[in-house]
């Protein structure tokens, strides 16, 4: 009798069946490990309003760059020069804000971060075609402009400080105005409660017409109820933080809300426009999507000059929360940004990355760094700390890849 074989069925991991993304729950459990841990460390200091709303905003720079730098990764490529890009223009801002615009007037500050755009988009769209149209590895491009635009950041002033900004530009840093307030933070809440609460259902009722599969209908329930809870623990943790002048609860910082909407933003080109599923086919096979038509050259430069515009974003909401535009602005952002990245999904190899994931990345990138400086820890051990975290993102990655192809 002839035995009939079957091809083995891949096994499903049970997370995977139940629509839950593993990763994004491994990076909640240690964003909240590690939360926990500078707690108890510092003496109950790291878990409180003020630490938290300050994290916030040390978050805001970080979590403005990484999704241009997914993009960037998942094509294969690699972008060393956003803190010598952000350092640039941040001192380009600072120095068309005190000479021309010093008056607190809201065009004032709007057309500096708009100048200030304009430039970080100019200079991302010179790299990106130099990588696209000469062929020179984005690595050998990236770092000659960190060294490039660093320098130009100290030509500008011949090294020194320009100082005060305006009130209205210091509002993109979260500064004593830099945030919207008890009120209008509730009304946000309010909204992103109701939006994320009515997406789930569509979403939800929509798969279900389409016979595609759905999470169980109590899991689904059950991670809506925690989406709202924690945008609800979020507002109270925002609002818990008085102004020093008033005692009013300070709010929502503005550099904050700037981090959500552009990270909102970005989730949205990736998933529902041609822009972001060429950027995901280029990285998954090169060759094919050229040959598919895809105009990799101009889609290149396009992804380069999203990440100058995004690093001139990081560099506007860096200076204004200094009040000054300096030199060191920006030093080694690129290695949080990066290590971000990486630990959100983003391989090294290409044509995976996920935008939820690095900005979580940038959360935890930013809590190890706040944890560290409540600790008092010398800088020299902050940059070791950052290495390995760094290198075990890597680790990680080359990891998954190998376990994946086997």
């Amino acid at each position: 009798m002839q035995r009939v074989t079957t091809a083995a069925v891949p096994r499903i991991p049970v997370l995977t069946r139940l629509g839950v993304d593993s990763r994004l729950m491994f990076m909640v459990l240690a964003i909240a490990a590690i939360w926990i841990a500078f707690h108890l460390l510092t003496g109950g200091i790291f878990l409180t309003a003020r630490n938290l709303w300050n994290l916030s905003v040390q978050t805001a720079s970080v979590g403005v760059m990484v999704s241009g730098m997914v993009l960037i990764i998942v094509m294969r490529n690699i972008d060393l020069s956003i803190g010598s890009v952000l350092g640039f223009t941040g001192m380009a801002m600072a120095v068309i804000n005190t000479n021309f615009f010093p008056q607190n007037t809201w065009w004032g500050a709007a057309l500096t971060l708009l100048l200030g755009l304009v430039l970080g988009g100019v200079v991302g769209a010179v790299q990106g075609t130099w990588i696209a149209r000469l062929g020179v590895p984005s690595f050998i491009v990236t770092l000659g402009g960190l060294l490039i635009f660093r320098g130009g950041a100290w030509l500008l002033t011949s090294g020194q400080t320009v100082a005060p900004l305006s009130e209205t530009f210091q509002i993109f840093g979260g500064g004593l105005n830099g945030s919207i307030g008890g009120l209008w933070s509730w009304i946000v809440g309010a909204v992103l409660m109701a939006f994320i609460v009515g997406a789930d259902l569509r979403t939800y009722g929509v798969r279900a017409r389409r016979g595609l599969p759905n999470r169980p209908l109590a899991l689904q329930v059950l991670f809506t109820g925690l989406s709202v809870l924690l945008i609800l623990g979020f507002i109270l943790v925002m609002n818990g933080y008085p102004d020093p002048r008033s005692g009013q609860p300070r709010g929502i910082p503005v550099p904050v809300i700037i981090m959500l909407v552009v990270t909102a933003i970005m989730m949205w080109v990736v998933r529902a426009t041609r822009f972001g599923r060429y950027v995901f086919a280029y990285g998954g096979n090169p060759e094919a999507a050229r040959l598919a038509g895809i105009n990799t050259t101009r889609l290149t430069i396009l992804v380069f000059t999203l990440m100058g515009v995004l690093a001139g974003l990081a560099g506007a909401i860096q200076t204004a929360r200094l009040n000054a535009g300096t030199n060191s602005t920006g030093t080694l952002a690129e290695l949080s940004v990066i290590a971000a990245a990486v630990i959100g999904g983003s391989s090294l190899s290409g044509g995976s990355g996920s935008i939820p994931g690095a900005f979580l990345g940038a959360v935890l990138m930013a809590s190890l760094i706040n944890g560290m400086l409540l600790l008092d820890l010398p800088s020299a051990w902050q940059n070791v700390v950052q290495g390995l975290v760094l290198v075990l993102a890597v680790t990680l990655d080359v990891y998954v890849q190998k376990r994946r192809t086997k």
